[in-house]
């Protein structure tokens, strides 16, 4: 049984999500302190670098609690690329083209189907009646 559909019921899926885009937020600011270490050589953004790493890994796991590994790392790891690109363009001045822009489209839209079809499945397995367990080796009756 997946996460998604063991929590469905008691509604922490969208706790999951939260705690997702949360989570993104340090995966973005990870890989823009990462640029800012010049090779782990300044203390301030190293230490922010490492900070933001901890954090991102621990609420991502927070957030793996209740979505699917697959969908979750795919969607945080999107929104991170797609939030270091944009920032990165106004941080540090690097260059925006049409590509990087039809490519966040194709991202975003995939990140918003994979929500979907994560909120498709946790409706689904609200709907249906849970399945009655016996201890092992016992038959359900």
């Amino acid at each position: 049984m997946s996460s998604t559909t063991a929590n469905a019921a008691n509604g922490t899926v969208s706790k999951g999500w939260a705690w997702l885009l949360f989570s993104s937020l340090f995966e973005i600011t990870f890989a823009l302190s990462t640029n800012a270490t010049d090779g782990f050589t300044k203390l301030g953004p190293s230490l922010l670098t490492a900070a933001a790493a901890s954090c991102g890994i621990y609420t991502l796991s927070q957030a793996l609690k209740t979505i699917d590994v697959g969908v979750g790392y795919t969607v945080w790891s999107g929104i991170g690329g797609v939030g270091t690109v944009v920032f990165g363009t106004i941080i540090y001045g690097e260059p925006m083209t049409v590509w990087k822009v039809l490519a966040f489209i194709l991202i975003i839209g995939g990140a918003l189907g994979l929500r979907i079809s994560d909120n498709v499945a946790a409706k689904k397995a609200a709907a249906a009646p849970a399945a009655e367990t016996a201890p092992a080796g016992l038959p359900v009756s």
